[in-house]
């Protein structure tokens, strides 16, 4: 597992029930089952990576994100996760009212645009950054909507939501002080588990 599916996995209750958005090859909710005997389903549009979570045995739907959540009725699940997807979608911040919909909370992760690389890459070059973390070019690049902690932060205090934890970490997924005491600026990935107040 990746190391910020680590963080996430402390966040869900054992037995709960799960919506994974964006699932990818199903491997976190493959984790959560084998160890938190979680009941999970994944939303995928990839085919590749709808086959491999078939092939694991998980539960996946093919669905495009941007197209909402309306199949799925209130409360229909303990946790609804988002993780390194929200950047990519064309309305996220009705994507997170969805979530919080037919989910009791709701785990997202994104890359915080706001880091101090990102912006010493656009100082000093004045282009949009590119790094093994991101590594596409702004005309090819599958992130439409850059967010920073803040961003999210100002999101989650106009909508009303309740932030139950957030962390952020560096590109190899650990934290520092620095980061615990500037999350905006020195965070590379912020994690936030979320729900209604």
């Amino acid at each position: 597992m990746r190391p910020d599916q680590e963080i996430i996995k402390r966040w869900i209750e054992p037995n709960s029930h799960v919506l994974d958005l964006g699932c990818g090859d199903g491997s976190l909710l493959a984790n959560l089952k084998e160890t938190n005997n979680v009941k999970g389903i994944g939303l995928e549009i990839d085919e590749d990576k709808i086959q491999t979570c078939i092939e694991r045995g998980i539960n996946v739907i093919d669905q495009n994100l941007d197209d909402g959540l309306a199949n799925f009725q209130p409360d229909s699940f303990d946790t609804v996760l988002l993780a390194q997807t929200l950047q990519a979608l064309s309305h996220p911040d009705r994507l997170i009212d969805e979530m919080l919909r037919i989910g009791h909370r709701g785990i997202v992760t994104f890359p915080n645009f706001g880091n101090w690389k990102s912006r010493l890459y656009l100082a000093s070059k004045g282009r949009m950054p590119v790094s093994k973390f991101m590594p596409h070019a702004w005309y090819n690049t599958p992130n439409i909507h850059f967010c920073t902690v803040r961003d999210f932060d100002a999101l989650c205090e106009e909508k009303g939501i309740k932030v139950l934890e957030r962390t952020v970490v560096d590109s190899q997924h650990e934290d520092s002080w620095a980061m615990r005491l500037f999350p905006n600026l020195f965070g590379e990935i912020a994690l936030y588990h979320i729900a209604r107040k």
